[in-house]
């Protein structure tokens, strides 16, 4: 099983906001060059922060109601939840440095 899940529009409440720990979702689009870049590291650090963060992604083309709440205009972003609000917000290719440091920081 892969370490970072699919989250659609129909599930991201239950998944996402009613989760009892943090969550990381990634929203891409499978046209996104940085998108891709940024998705192994996503995929490691779901490894890394396994038991403590959930880690999902969502396409964005397939999913446009969620992104649309939340104001995402620009992908990559990175969401951190925390009891079921957005505790970070990260914008564009990060290096995983950078991204964990986030991620330590909800922790």
């Amino acid at each position: 099983m892969a370490a970072v899940q699919p989250v659609g529009d129909q599930d991201f409440e239950a998944k996402v906001l009613q989760a009892g720990q943090p969550v990381l979702v990634d929203f891409w689009a499978g046209w996104c060059q940085p998108c891709k870049q940024v998705a192994p590291i996503v995929e490691e650090l779901a490894g890394e922060y396994a038991g403590r963060i959930q880690f999902y992604s969502m396409d964005i083309d397939a999913n446009p109601a969620t992104p649309m709440q939340f104001g995402i205009a620009s992908i990559p972003t990175l969401i951190v939840f925390s009891g079921g609000a957005p505790a970070k917000v990260l914008v564009g290719a990060r290096p995983r440095n950078a991204i964990a440091k986030e991620l330590d920081s909800v922790l």
